[in-house]
């Protein structure tokens, strides 16, 4: 029941080229930077990578993108990434973009054992190309296929040796629903904790989803877009 790994490369073990990745995370929050990071490290290339957004130039997915490891992103988001932007125009970068409910529901999906489910979101747009369309109530729906990935990295507040974990706040986003639907799930924490510290009342994602767990060494609370006012 131990799933505790020393740390992420521990953790990444049997990660290839060409797998597909969920990483947990909206903008700079909530995402699993150390894992990351050691992505970068392992060269792994040709990743299929599934995140709302790829973060910025310098941090984040952003790093990955430097070194052309994605091959593929599934997102909702592009805007806060200059390289992304620019990778993708060019046509160096495959991307996929997804209504953010959309995208939200089809890893819960994935998580749940759901292959495939009906929305408005998106109908008469080019995301609905090529998709099934059925009238529910009167209205329009497409037809979108669940997520899942060969891993799912998260990160979370607090996890315990079981893989029990929680989020803080608005950290929680992709997360919870990523860590269901991964194949292999690596949770990265800020704090370990021992089995039994956890309320279970406020656990987030049961372990039963997690496969390794480590505390991460270092995490840097970047602020995405810092607006600010003059006194008086």
């Amino acid at each position: 029941m131990n799933k505790v790994v020393s740390g992420p490369r521990a953790a990444l073990e049997g990660i290839k080229d060409g797998m597909t990745l969920m990483l947990g995370g909206f903008g700079l929050c909530g995402i699993p930077e150390n894992t990351i990071a050691e992505l970068v490290d392992l060269e792994v290339k040709d990743l299929t990578c599934i995140s709302n957004n790829a973060g910025v130039d310098d941090f984040g997915l952003g790093l990955l993108l430097q070194k052309r490891q994605i091959r593929k992103m599934i997102s909702s988001y592009v805007g806060e990434n200059d390289l992304f932007e620019r990778l993708m125009l060019s046509g160096e970068l495959e991307v996929d973009l997804i209504p953010q409910g959309s995208l939200a529901e089809r890893c819960r999906a994935g998580g749940a054992g759901i292959p495939a489910f009906f929305t408005p979101a998106g109908y008469g747009t080019e995301v609905a190309e090529g998709k099934e369309v059925r009238i529910f109530n009167g209205k329009p729906h497409i037809l979108e296929s669940a997520l899942t990935a060969d891993f799912a990295i998260v990160k979370a507040w607090k996890g315990d040796h079981f893989g029990n974990l929680v989020y803080k706040g608005t950290a929680r986003n992709f997360n919870p629903m990523m860590a269901m639907a991964g194949k292999i799930t690596i949770a990265e924490v800020e704090e370990l904790v021992e089995p039994g510290e956890l309320d279970p009342n406020f656990i987030h994602t049961p372990g039963i989803f997690v496969n390794r767990i480590f505390q991460g060494e270092k995490f840097e609370k970047r602020i995405e877009q810092r607006t600010v006012r003059q006194r008086g």
